[in-house]
């Protein structure tokens, strides 16, 4: 356990010195293809630690609870100082926490150990029964931990203000660019609900999209029911609050996430994990 805390602690100092002397992590760099290559290198690192582990005893030893669980006790305390403070992007060290290096070096020892953890237990599968659930809980975790990191850099989210009836394709990232959008959103009506002291129930957008390849949709956008087509979410995000039900703008959110898909498969293998563990563990009570 001492070797266990030591290594998390020197990851945690280690990233103090990254933060201080590059700065912050910029994800953008590891945009596509850049991620995927990073993805394909970090899976051959974790099959050749798990082929050297007899030979290098720090290898063999990340197997090891004595390695995993110091590493989920920095991890705990890291992600509840995230949750307890703000969290923004360009913030200070605690404030950004996704960018801020130790936060992101213990997640990928946590990662690390995981890979090696999970190609042991396949290279000694005994019954299903009982390796079935792990296999699924762990693999699962480790596909949502590896996509969820790798894709934040491929992630898109910019707003765009529609008129009535004056299609748009521009948007404003988070940074302030305006950039040129592979759809087109034309707000045909405002829609407003309210309560009877005036104050909003309901605000939705009944809108037209035009993709690329000219494919025109009708639909409505409702707030916390987004429309998805070309991989773009569009949300209702705002309108003009001083023209109320009269609004002639809608404000729209788009987010563009293509890792999301696997980062879903990564928790619907752990849940389908869980429902293993019950049904077995059920079984053999009964």
């Amino acid at each position: 356990m001492k070797e266990g805390f030591l290594i998390g602690g020197g990851l945690i100092i280690a990233g103090l010195a990254l933060e201080l002397s590059v700065g912050p992590i910029i994800w953008e760099a590891f945009s596509w293809p850049t991620n995927g290559m990073v993805l394909a290198g970090f899976l051959l690192m974790i099959a050749m630690m798990f082929l050297l582990r007899k030979k290098v005893y720090a290898f063999q030893f990340v197997g090891t609870y004595q390695a995993a669980i110091p590493a989920m006790v920095y991890a705990v305390v890291l992600t509840i100082i995230m949750g307890l403070i703000r969290q923004k992007v360009g913030g200070t060290w605690l404030n950004d926490m996704l960018s801020f290096w130790p936060f992101v070096l213990i997640y990928v020892y946590i990662t690390v150990i995981l890979g090696v953890i999970i190609l042991r237990r396949v290279t000694h599968l005994s019954s299903w029964k009982r390796d079935l659930p792990f296999l699924l809980n762990h693999l699962g975790l480790f596909i949502a931990l590896t996509t969820a990191t790798l894709g934040n850099a491929d992630m898109q989210r910019v707003k765009m203000i529609c008129g009535v009836d004056e299609p748009e394709w521009r948007a404003m990232t988070t940074d302030g660019r305006i950039i040129e959008m592979p759809i087109a959103i034309e707000l045909k009506k405002f829609i407003m609900e309210t309560y009877d002291d005036g104050s909003p129930k309901r605000f939705a957008s009944e809108i037209q999209i035009v993709t690329k390849t000219f494919k025109y949709i009708e639909t409505t956008v409702d707030v916390n029911k987004p429309y998805e087509v070309d991989g773009w979410k569009i949300y209702q995000y705002g309108y003009d609050t001083q023209m109320g039900a009269q609004s002639q703008i809608s404000i729209f959110e788009l987010v563009s996430d293509p890792w999301l898909p696997w980062v879903y498969a990564g928790i619907y293998m752990m849940l389908a994990g869980a429902v293993c563990m019950f049904v077995i563990g059920g079984r053999k009570r009964a």
